[in-house]
């Protein structure tokens, strides 16, 4: 049986870049990268890539720092969206440009990762026939070390619907919309889309821009539409990509790892007093204004209906960015886009019936219904999954220290006391563990386990969710890559006293600072960003940098990286500001 360093499973912005800063430290390392479709790219593989898929983010946001996106290569021009064929083709040149794409495995799809007494982890692979003419195949790999990157796309949430099995038409997750665009966008056809997501916008924009009559459901039980703001916001005109990585705007947002940025005193003045807090909700209130009179919901009924329900204060990466070279509205204006606030009772022959009594024909019914929590793998042994702190499994941590960690992230900032309120008429489109959570990734740093933290062979990353993924990724790499050679500094043997709320074992009256740490984080997001998914995943916007912060302080790196107080202040980070970081570390670990 083949047995390596390390395996990297996944291929999309965390996987490769793990892969490659691996490989650069250790470049004597065998590693492999497990990839379960036919290409890379994760979001951006071949298959996912139907007409117009475009990224939010502008260029120049969205690329390894060490990896320029150069117009004459990739010919995107600033201020250009970028499209899926290209951010494809540019994955493919990141692996053979840093001399790892032989390392890459396609078709190869983790079925299991048994962890092994000695610490390393047994996966089970299967592999597709040849050709589909001869039976799959399975094969097993021992790794030292695991890096699951699979993401939070990996797996495609469909619901049921009564009555689908004699709808007689195309039912699927726009995911798969490839599969069906050759037959569905052409003039005159109809489609019925059901989500309030960016997914949702994408999938109707591309159907009525090709004459395809389209029929809207945003679910009457749900959250609502998601915040959609044009590239440049506010009164300032600020580019929004850079308006959340610039320092000073970064400090509105309350952030339980905040203080990692180095500016404690001004936030919390903003966060802890009676004029901060005004303070900011008057940031919050211009800046949500600013999107609805831009988009100018309420100069149209029809638009109208595609207002957020919830401030943009509450939402996190769900907050997206309009990429469409058109004006999405007028197709809303004109009628080629009818919106439909409603639940969907039933489908019957090409039909899909809606509680509000309309039955709306279609050719298709395209599910924007999001992702299944669960990775597309099985962890061994049973039970397991409670150790790996995951969210569809018992919680890792105690009942009481979250309680504690709530009280502690209440106290800090009083203005999450004050919750959004929910929908009356809000119910789960499902409520098995594959669809919801109970709890959220218990992770530390959003990457380890806290009770494996000493076994050092796991690492998750890609868990988060925000718009500045390269950044994230390329630096959550390298704080893994130090995790697994035993570089990096974690903190498990520091204690605080333990609430007498909490079960202790054998009178143990300390909690390590890990856990505590670990609790703070993770529960952070169920009150911050309750319009996102923060019960489940690490879901911020305006947090990412101070979390980068955090990380590059575990790995004892320069955290400000502007020249000068007044730029690091109001200078917008970028990926060019963290060019040259493995380097950086290896000189202090020489």
């Amino acid at each position: 049986m083949e047995s390596v360093d390390l395996v990297v499973i996944g291929t999309g912005w965390h996987g490769l870049v793990a892969a490659k800063t691996y490989l650069e430290v250790n470049p004597s390392a065998a590693v492999v990268v497990l990839e379960a479709e036919s290409s890379v790219g994760g979001v951006w593989a071949k298959h996912r890539l139907y007409k117009g898929l475009k990224s939010n983010n502008l260029l120049g946001t969205y690329e390894y720092s060490d990896f320029p996106m150069d117009e004459a290569t990739f010919g995107v021009k600033p201020g250009e969206h970028i499209p899926g064929e290209v951010l494809h083709t540019y994955f493919e040149k990141f692996a053979e440009h840093f001399g790892f794409a032989n390392k890459v495995r396609l078709n190869s799809k983790v079925e299991s990762a048994e962890h092994q007494q000695d610490g390393s982890w047994l996966l089970t692979i299967a592999q597709p026939g040849k050709d589909g003419k001869h039976a799959a195949t399975t094969t097993s790999l021992e790794t030292r070390k695991l890096i699951v990157a699979t993401g939070m796309t990996s797996k495609a949430f469909l619901p049921d619907f009564d009555g689908q099995d004699s709808f007689q038409a195309p039912l699927f997750h726009c995911r798969n919309f490839l599969n069906y665009e050759k037959d569905l966008l052409q003039d005159g056809k109809r489609a019925t889309i059901f989500g309030g997501t960016k997914s949702a916008w994408d999938t109707a924009y591309v159907c009525a821009v090709s004459g395809v009559q389209v029929d809207w459901i945003i679910r009457e039980s749900g959250h609502g539409p998601t915040w959609m703001a044009p590239p440049y916001v506010t009164p300032l005109n600020k580019w929004l990509e850079k308006l959340v990585t610039t320092r000073f705007f970064t400090w509105f947002s309350p952030c339980i790892w905040g203080d990692a940025d180095g500016y404690g005193g001004i936030r919390g003045f903003f966060h802890g007093t009676w004029l901060g807090r005004r303070i900011v909700d008057a940031f919050w209130g211009i800046l949500g204004d600013d999107v609805v009179q831009l988009n100018g919901y309420d100069k149209h009924p029809q638009t109208k209906k595609l207002k957020p329900w919830v401030s943009p204060f509450w939402v996190a990466s769900s907050l997206s960015i309009f990429n469409y070279p058109t004006d999405f509205f007028e197709y809303i204006r004109n009628g080629t886009i009818r919106i439909h606030i409603a639940d969907i009772t039933h489908l019957s022959s090409k039909t899909v019936h809606l509680s509000t009594d309309e039955a709306l024909s279609t050719d298709a019914l395209i599910c924007s219904t999001g992702w299944k929590s669960t990775p597309p793998l099985k962890f061994l042994p049973e039970g397991i999954d409670r150790q790996l702190g995951l969210p569809w499994s018992p919680d890792a941590l105690d009942k009481g220290l979250i309680k504690e960690a709530e009280k502690e992230i209440l106290n800090r900032f009083p203005r999450l006391r004050d919750q959004p309120p929910a929908n009356p008429k809000y119910k789960p489109l499902c409520t098995s563990a594959e669809a919801a959570a109970p709890h959220p990734f218990r992770l530390t740093r959003f990457m380890v386990p806290p009770s494996m933290i000493n076994d050092r062979s796991i690492a998750f990353l890609g868990i988060t969710m925000t718009i500045n993924t390269a950044i994230l990724a390329q630096t959550q790499a390298l704080w893994a890559t130090a995790y697994f050679d035993n570089k990096l500094s974690v903190a498990s043997a520091i204690t605080r006293p333990a609430s007498k709320d909490m079960s202790t074992k054998d009178d143990v009256s300390q909690v390590s600072h890990l856990e505590w740490e670990t609790a703070l984080h993770t529960e952070f997001g169920k009150w911050r960003y309750p319009g996102g998914f923060g019960r489940r995943n690490p879901d911020f916007v305006f947090d990412a940098i101070p979390y980068v912060d955090m990380l590059l302080r575990d790995l004892g790196l320069r955290t400000h990286r502007k020249q000068g107080r007044l730029a690091e202040i109001f200078e917008p980070y970028g990926p060019e500001d963290y060019r040259g970081l493995i380097d950086e570390w290896k000189a202090g670990h020489s």
